[in-house]
């Protein structure tokens, strides 16, 4: 798979905040590339970098594996903030003035109209359009010129739950034609249902970044208990498949991975001379893991 957009120890302050610290990733071709966080966490500012409309203190990055700077933004739609539209045009004449403006996609407006489904409504004006239709002509706006990747920054802030699950839904069918996207988020739901690859950062720093099933996976958290607590917590941390053993009050509580069972704790312990007086399975949501990532 290429590498459509690499980034290499990017950064960047305003004054003292340092809003992204030796940022590096890379976003292969053709995924939905989710850039998750909570506000602040400097998401924002890493869009505006690789679209130059910021430039970074230090580090660099490279779209379509060096292409130059200015031939690569026309291969990139973007939707960094709400689109300023006037509200007295129709689709078409505020579609007309985005082509000019970006000087490409002058013939490309009922073709972007069509795949947003506003074909019927090109001609009402923009002050009649719901929230939703409204963020599908910013879409719209956004293909001209068939671009090969879009960047949007929190593409459905501001709907309705109507509005939100119209705007995924784009997002997959845009993907499935093979655009590559990159959107920015704060909501893990978001990430979760259309992402196939993520970033998560955090005050300018990243976390963790990779294809999502890999960075969000949960994991499970089993609660045992035995006569010889010491003992237990020998056995339990030389049991392959446990990647981590903690004492809480007075539980022993293990992390393991997706093929541990209770069962199989259980049957360890017994093989080691260890009889348990307490195993509970606790399942340990995404929630759970976002919030201790970005300690939240």
């Amino acid at each position: 798979m290429q590498t459509i957009l690499s980034i290499n120890n990017l950064t960047k302050s305003y004054g003292p905040v340092q809003a992204l610290k030796n940022v590096s990733f890379e976003v292969p071709e053709g995924c939905v590339f989710g850039i998750l966080g909570p506000n602040g966490s400097g998401k924002t500012t890493l869009l505006g970098t690789i679209l130059n409309v910021l430039n970074a203190d230090a580090g660099s990055f490279q779209w379509f594996g060096g292409m130059q700077q200015d031939a690569a933004r026309r291969q990139i739609g973007s939707l960094l903030e709400t689109p300023n539209f006037y509200h007295y045009l129709s689709a078409m004449g505020n579609l007309e003035v985005n082509a000019a403006i970006k000087q490409r996609g002058k013939d490309d407006k009922l073709r972007v109209l069509e795949k947003m489904g506003l074909l019927q409504r090109k001609d009402s004006k923009f002050q009649t359009y719901s929230l939703g239709m409204k963020q599908r002509l910013a879409i719209a706006a956004a293909l001209l010129g068939n671009p090969k990747v879009l960047v949007f920054d929190e593409p459905t802030n501001g709907l309705d739950p109507a509005g939100i699950a119209e705007v995924r839904e784009m997002i997959r069918m845009l993907n499935k034609e093979g655009i590559t996207i990159i959107m920015a988020s704060h909501l893990l739901d978001e990430v979760e249902k259309v992402c196939t690859h993520v970033a998560i950062l955090k005050k300018g720093d990243l976390l963790l970044s990779g294809p999502v099933d890999e960075v969000l996976r949960s994991e499970d958290q089993v609660e045992v208990k035995a006569a010889d607590m010491q003992l237990l917590e020998g056995v339990l941390a030389t049991m392959p498949g446990i990647t981590k053993v903690q004492v809480a009050n007075d539980l022993i509580q293990v992390t393991c991975s997706e093929n541990v069972t209770t069962q199989g704790i259980n049957e360890y312990c017994v093989s080691k001379g260890i009889i348990l007086s307490h195993l509970l399975l606790k399942k340990k949501s995404l929630e759970t893991k976002f919030m201790e990532l970005t300690n939240n």
